[in-house]
């Protein structure tokens, strides 16, 4: 995996370069990954002008499209799947939309989110990224996509490009053959474009008393989060293959064209 040096989008990476067994790898410049994209302007960003982004999907809820709305290359076809939305009908509200707000009271972060809460939380929104019918029509829109090359130079996204992303990116890494190394691997490189992009918001925080293990809970991803999602997929469906068949209800056929487009 690649980071790119854009300066209207955080956290831009493409899949392209990431190792797969027997020396192979993932083809560049097919599947990218970010946070939103309410900054982007291509006309002050060449490097991502060059990508030629034809499909963008949006992992956010309605909420958090309506306060940064996205910003995509004309002509670009833009989907929504709403990672969440079944888990915020149930009332629940995820840590993972709520980062700005729980940042700005540290007494707040404390009564909700000490003690270890925060880490459970994020645990168990991972275990929703692999069980709630929302996010698997989510997931499956992604494959289905990221397998058709009508589809083009693709990118998916949520707010930090983290949580619903790095789910995103682990499935399709693990269904192209990457090993438990690498998915975590990949998984965790986005830390430091995640804590410079929130490093404001941190400071603040910390500077007003907050606990910065809970900040860093909130804004960085751990091997715990990651690991409860794929315990999940263990769980409920004995295998990566099984989850994408039976729980995201994508076909044989499109699995293998995911392979053959993305596979070099």
């Amino acid at each position: 995996m690649t980071a790119i040096p854009s300066t209207t989008v955080a956290n831009l990476r493409d899949l392209g370069g990431t190792p797969l067994p027997g020396g192979r790898s993932i083809r560049d410049g097919l599947v990218l990954r970010s946070g939103q994209l309410n900054r982007l302007d291509l006309d002050a960003d060449p490097v991502v002008a060059a990508l030629g982004l034809r499909t963008v999907i949006d992992f956010r809820t309605d909420a958090e499209r309506a306060d940064h709305p996205d910003r995509i290359p004309a002509g670009a076809r833009m989907l929504v799947g709403d990672v969440l939305a079944d888990k915020l009908n149930s009332a629940e509200m995820p840590a993972a939309v709520q980062l700005k707000d729980l940042l700005s009271d540290p007494a707040v972060a404390e009564e909700h989110l000490g003690g270890g809460r925060a880490q459970a939380l994020f645990a168990d929104t991972y275990r929703s990224f692999v069980s709630s019918g929302s996010a698997h029509a989510a997931y499956r829109m992604l494959l289905t996509e990221a397998a058709d090359a009508g589809s083009g130079p693709l990118l998916f996204h949520c707010t930090a490009g983290k949580d619903r992303t790095g789910w995103g990116a682990t499935v399709i890494l693990a269904l192209l053959g990457a090993d438990e190394d690498t998915l975590m691997a990949e998984y965790l490189s986005v830390n430091p474009a995640v804590k410079q992009a929130f490093a404001p918001m941190i400071e603040g925080f910390t500077a007003a008393g907050g606990d910065p293990d809970i900040a860093l809970a909130l804004i960085g991803v751990f091997p715990s989060y990651l690991r409860a999602a794929l315990d999940e997929v263990e769980t409920r469906y004995g295998s990566m293959e099984k989850y994408v068949r039976e729980g995201l209800g994508v076909a044989d056929g499109t699995v293998e064209a995911l392979r053959a487009r993305l596979v070099a």
